[in-house]
């Protein structure tokens, strides 16, 4: 399964890049897999996900949580929470 991956604020920053296309292993087929496999893949990606406490999904531009089935061509957005004033 091909997906396109898109990295906002700190974790674009941290990966030195604002998106990648990616082919999936097998078994890696909900957004928590994923996250588990990118962190995986060493760095920079592992220092990007555990140096931000919560970071966010969306699939299709919808908010997802881990249990969020992928489906092959699908975007997944990973970001760190906003916070306004």
């Amino acid at each position: 399964m091909k997906v396109t991956v898109l990295y906002f604020a700190r974790l674009r920053e941290a990966v030195g890049r604002d998106r990648e296309t990616l082919e999936l292993p097998a078994g890696v087929t909900t957004v928590g897999a994923l996250r588990r496999w990118l962190v995986s893949r060493g760095a920079p990606w592992a220092g990007a996900f555990t140096e931000v406490k919560r970071i966010r999904a969306a699939v299709a531009q919808d908010m997802a949580a881990d249990e969020v089935q992928l489906s092959d061509g699908v975007e997944v957005a990973f970001f760190p929470p906003v916070t306004g004033g």
